[in-house]
């Protein structure tokens, strides 16, 4: 599974956001890697589904061909875990 953060420039809140993906998926159990990178590359990255800003998400919506879920703060691992975990509930592998 695949996951990547997107951010306007895809350097400072996209990492942040890929970090506390990663620490996600670990308290989860599951075998995900994630990439952080900036929103005009992003369209061409293959993944499983984005995780951006609610803002972002807002933007973007269902003009992609993959889930986009918008996250508040990127810090709160228990936040972006539950945004994992809706990916997950939603998409059962």
């Amino acid at each position: 599974m695949k996951f990547i953060a997107v951010c306007s420039f895809g350097v400072g809140s996209s990492m942040i956001l890929r970090m506390s993906i990663e620490k996600a998926v670990r308290r989860l159990g599951i075998e995900a890697e994630a990439e952080n990178i900036d929103i005009s590359s992003a369209k061409g990255i293959p993944c499983d589904a984005v995780f951006t800003s609610i803002q972002i998400a807002e933007e973007i919506g269902d003009s992609w061909n993959v889930p986009v879920y918008g996250v508040q703060r990127y810090m709160d691992v228990e936040e972006v875990m539950r945004a994992v975990q809706k990916y997950l509930d939603e998409h059962p592998q």
